[in-house]
């Protein structure tokens, strides 16, 4: 059932919290980044999802991120997912400055971390193949609408729904 109390999404079901919203708005994009490619998932600021990482290159990149004090990595969704040792040209433009939240090693060998989206950045160039991917990259600027604007919106998809 859908409320027509346009509060329903901010008071009762809060994404995040509006201080962890600020933080995320103002997070600083390193210049230069180590890459995470992403075969089948494209991650968005603020978005917690779990990432399983099998990849040599992808495990070094990962394995440093973590025992790093900010633990973030850039992920670039590849253009095929079909594709087992990705290219640069085999992957998108633009990508997401992640934090590593938790790493779990798996008895496989293979890790899984949880990853949250913090900004949108786009690739510059890459400067760095080995031991994993290295680009220099800067911020995308984002425009989010005000509360009122963003009321007006919740509504209008209410009404659309």
């Amino acid at each position: 059932m859908i409320l027509a109390d346009s509060s329903f999404i901010d008071t009762d079901f809060p994404m995040m919290s509006e201080a962890e919203e600020k933080s995320m708005h103002g997070e600083q994009v390193p210049e230069l980044l180590g890459i995470l490619p992403l075969k089948n998932t494209v991650l968005y600021p603020g978005v917690v999802i779990p990432i399983t990482v099998g990849r040599d290159k992808s495990i070094a990149l990962v394995k440093e991120a973590y025992a790093s004090p900010d633990r973030l990595v850039g992920v670039i969704a590849q253009r095929n997912m079909h594709i087992e040792d990705p290219e640069p040209a085999d992957l998108f433009r633009f990508g997401t400055l992640a934090r590593i939240i938790k790493l779990i090693r798996m008895p496989d060998g293979s890790i899984t971390i949880v990853i949250q989206g913090r900004a949108r950045f786009e690739v510059g160039e890459f400067v760095q193949e080995e031991p994993y991917f290295k680009a220099r990259v800067h911020k995308l600027t984002e425009e989010y609408p005000t509360k009122k604007e963003s009321q007006v919106l919740v509504r209008s998809m209410k009404r659309e729904a």
